[in-house]
């Protein structure tokens, strides 16, 4: 059987795309998705973490600065990826690898939790993913954006510019998981801050910094995040990003 791995088109973007650092950018992103981590896990302790896919290892860096667990590991599939892991000298930052994509190389549950942050997203053979992360840890945290939304398939050109070639939904994220033979300790949804927005607004797409641009910003927010506390039905159909914190069980769809 052909060995699998992460074709090499794909491969080569990413390559590039890290050789196009935005540091402010991505710290600030980091910023929330490790406060998604640390929220989803209060309560527990895991002394042994790997990150799957751990991009320039903004995460990490985050989490060490909260002392999220004493020994991080990470692999990501990029050269330059694991270039910019390397050079920020992370506090207890064990092991940095290169890795195919989908065999991870470690032993079984070698880690009590294997991190896999805005990832599944960008994978090709997804359900092999997830159960090689199942092989090698026992707790997982998995975060997705929320792209699915009607008529989704009219911005296929936006969503692969980030690379987004999977959607989900923290409905479909769940039963995804749920096949795998993961069970769901603990979820959050979370939506987009308007800090993250004014650089989006103001730095990516260098629009005006004008008062009625920034009240839109905010505005925005504050209604989105009413409508959620008001009422449940409205935070997955609102949901920028759904984080959940899984443990593996011996179950898998029968199909498999």
């Amino acid at each position: 059987m052909q060995k699998l791995q992460t074709s090499d088109n794909i491969k080569t973007a990413y390559d590039e795309f890290y050789k196009t650092h935005d540091e402010a950018w991505r710290m600030l992103g980091a910023k929330y998705k490790a406060q998604h981590i640390v929220d989803v896990c209060k309560g527990q302790l895991f002394k042994k973490v790997l990150e799957v896919g751990a991009g320039d290892g903004s995460i990490l860096q985050k989490l060490s600065d909260y002392s999220f667990a004493p020994e991080y590991h990470a692999v990501e599939i990029s050269d330059s990826g694991v270039a910019h892991i390397k050079s920020r000298n992370i506090k207890n930052l064990v092991s940095v690898q290169e890795f195919d994509g989908y065999k991870l190389p470690f032993e079984d549950n070698s880690f009590d939790l294997i991190i896999l942050s805005h990832v599944l997203e960008h994978v090709e053979h997804e359900r092999l993913l997830l159960r090689e992360i199942k092989r090698v840890g026992t707790n997982f945290v998995i975060e997705v954006p929320i792209d699915y939304k009607t008529n989704v398939d009219k911005r296929i050109k936006h969503f692969l510019a980030y690379g987004h070639i999977n959607m989900y939904t923290p409905t479909s994220l769940r039963y995804l998981l749920q096949t795998e033979g993961f069970r769901i300790e603990k979820d959050l949804t979370s939506i987009i801050g308007p800090e993250v927005t004014r650089f989006n607004t103001f730095i990516n797409q260098k629009k005006p910094k004008t008062f009625i641009n920034k009240f839109k910003i905010l505005a925005a927010f504050v209604v989105k995040n009413t409508l959620v506390e008001l009422s449940d039905k409205f935070k997955e159909k609102l949901a920028n990003a759904y984080t959940v914190l899984c443990i593996k069980t011996d179950k898998q769809a029968d199909i498999f």
